[in-house]
């Protein structure tokens, strides 16, 4: 068990080197988003995932899943601004700020959202358990 002292000395911030296996599932995480790929989502969210989204209700990993992977959705590549990374044993928490630009229902949209990805490593491999996202001003 970490002590505070050195979970405060595990903490860093954006700049943070990350372990090869996070930074590799991280950016697999944003490109199954993206590419509203089915498989990549099932692996890299965990079982109990849940998501507090940016209307405030909880969404389980199906939810998820099942938005990402509609008929008339998609996700336009996106960049992290104010990226917040922290990184202690076996967790994470990697978030920022998105403007996410796509398509949903064959209606065009745009949200600029504060997100944070809580990532556990479970079983040798890093998923995300946790997402919690609010609307930013544009």
């Amino acid at each position: 068990m970490l002590t505070v002292f050195a979970l405060l000395a595990a903490v860093s911030g954006a700049g943070l080197k990350l372990p090869a296996d996070l930074a590799a599932a991280a950016q697999a995480y944003d490109q199954a988003q993206v590419k509203g790929d089915r498989a990549a989502l099932e692996r890299l969210l965990a079982a109990d995932y849940l998501l507090v989204n940016s209307r405030g209700k909880l969404e389980s990993r199906a939810q998820l899943i099942a938005d990402y992977t509609a008929p008339g959705f998609r996700l336009d590549p996106f960049t992290v601004e104010h990226e917040v990374r922290r990184l202690w044993g076996d967790g994470a928490v990697m978030g920022g700020v998105a403007t996410l630009t796509g398509v949903d229902g064959g209606k065009p949209y745009r949200v600029r959202l504060r997100f944070s990805d809580i990532w556990a490593k479970r079983g040798g491999r890093w998923q995300v358990i946790y997402t919690a996202a609010s609307r930013e001003p544009e």
